[in-house]
């Protein structure tokens, strides 16, 4: 597992990457972000408007969902890799992936009422919620994390691997602003089951659309070993020691993952609840277009000075947003201070995530996917949205909702997330300094 990905055609001839893989990139992509902006953002919303508002009900589905999203990608990279194919779990998976995504719209609380009391209707309905998150995260972490991430590594080379990835990057975002100026209002407006199916239509729309788009990369072997043991393969002692570079950058996916996920799950209640900004979709609109440019403007200084260079600058600017965060209070202040705070996100991503498919294997690029969910997804949602929850609740800040009291996040979850964030120069040293061996 040493031979790493540099995105050779079957001729060994690098190719710039055509228009018709630029188009798969951007419109796959962006619609797999719409779904997790969904799941991330507002089905964290949709908990804590209609189930419950305690913070450790929203961190134990995020935990939920990235347990079975971190097994799905393991499996499905192994199995994309043994049959040396992407496209038919690529387009597949979206299409399950939008038939779960609307199954949402059919549970509620009135609905389980019909055959329970009201305090065991709120809790079936919690439970009917994670239950359905894992599926639609497993369907989604196959197409998308597995399977799409895996033909991003397959299709690209190391010469353009920080341009692509400064656009995937700007992807979360832009889908969060497309969200917001097309559906957001029936969320706002408790239409869910509408919100739903709207979204798990697109998401099949693309599925479809991404059969005939995506073609498998020329010259990509079938990995030869069996899909559990191509599974363990990346958790061996011995392939890590002998990936020294590969499994530092994941650590620094690790923290960036950790403090990311110490507020963002909590970030839409924070401005609608907290600082009461009632055009947050306009202010977060702002922000993500802002971020989204300057992330694809970093992505040709990323590939010109280097990932490893690049990347202490871009993890403090990040702080730095953070930092701002906290004290932020009035709209322009939020603006300016979000818009550092997540390009400094993006850029920090765009860079690491460049130098993981660099140093990935050119055999197991699918298999490497899942080690990457471990990194990315797993083990920072069990820690960083809990992490969160402990600050919410020891701020113990609540604000009054038709005579009830509920619970709302604190500034302080931006802070707890700067610490975290800085800590992610440590592995970055340690791995500047392997890859200059």
């Amino acid at each position: 597992m040493t031979t790493v990905s540099t995105g050779h055609t079957a001729s060994g001839k690098r190719s710039a990457l055509s228009k018709r893989v630029w188009f798969a990139l951007v419109i796959v992509g962006l619609m797999g972000q719409l779904a997790w902006t969904v799941e991330n953002m507002y089905l964290n919303v949709f908990v804590y408007d209609t189930i419950s508002d305690d913070p450790t009900v929203i961190a134990a589905m995020v935990a939920a969902s990235a347990l079975t999203a971190t097994v799905a990608t393991l499996l499905f990279g192994a199995i994309s890799d043994k049959a040396g194919r992407r496209r038919v779990f690529i387009a597949g998976g979206y299409v399950l992936w939008g038939l779960s995504t609307m199954a949402f719209g059919l549970i509620s609380v009135e609905g389980f009422e019909k055959f329970a009391s009201v305090a065991d209707a709120v809790i079936l309905t919690g439970i009917a919620v994670v239950l359905l998150d894992c599926v639609m995260s497993f369907f989604g972490s196959s197409a998308n994390d597995a399977a799409f991430m895996a033909w991003v590594t397959d299709v690209t080379n190391t010469e353009n691997r920080g341009r692509v990835e400064s656009v995937l990057a700007a992807l979360p975002l832009l889908s969060i602003l497309i969200v917001f100026g097309t559906v957001d209002g029936f969320a706002a407006s408790g239409q869910w089951s509408t919100f739903f199916t709207l979204i798990g239509g697109a998401i099949i729309v693309v599925g479809v659309i991404a059969w005939f788009l995506v073609r498998d990369a020329p010259g990509i072997a079938a990995q030869p070993d069996g899909v559990f043991r191509s599974i363990a393969h990346g958790l061996r002692p011995s392939v890590v020691r002998a990936n020294p570079r590969l499994y530092l950058a994941f650590c620094v996916t690790l923290v960036l993952g950790i403090a990311t996920q110490v507020f963002l799950p909590y970030l839409l209640i924070y401005i609608q609840r907290y600082l009461k900004i009632e055009a947050y979709a306009l202010v977060l609109g702002i922000v993500l277009v802002g971020a989204a440019t300057f992330s694809v403007l970093g992505g040709r200084v990323i590939d010109r000075v280097g990932k490893l260079n690049f990347l202490p600058s871009a993890v403090v600017l990040y702080a730095l947003g953070l930092f701002l965060m906290f004290f932020a209070r009035d709209t322009v202040f939020v603006i300016v201070a979000g818009t550092v705070m997540m390009t400094g996100f993006m850029l920090s991503v765009a860079a690491i995530g460049a130098a993981v498919r660099d140093y990935t294997p050119v055999d197991r690029a699918g298999a490497v996917q899942g080690i990457r969910m471990l990194f990315t997804v797993l083990l920072p949602m069990l820690t960083g949205p809990f992490i969160g929850a402990a600050v919410i609740r020891g701020a113990d800040e609540y604000y009054e909702d038709l005579g009830v009291l509920k619970q709302v996040p604190s500034p302080g979850i931006f802070l707890a997330a700067a610490i975290v964030v800085l800590l992610v120069l440590i592995p970055a040293r340690m791995l500047r300094k392997q890859a200059a061996r």
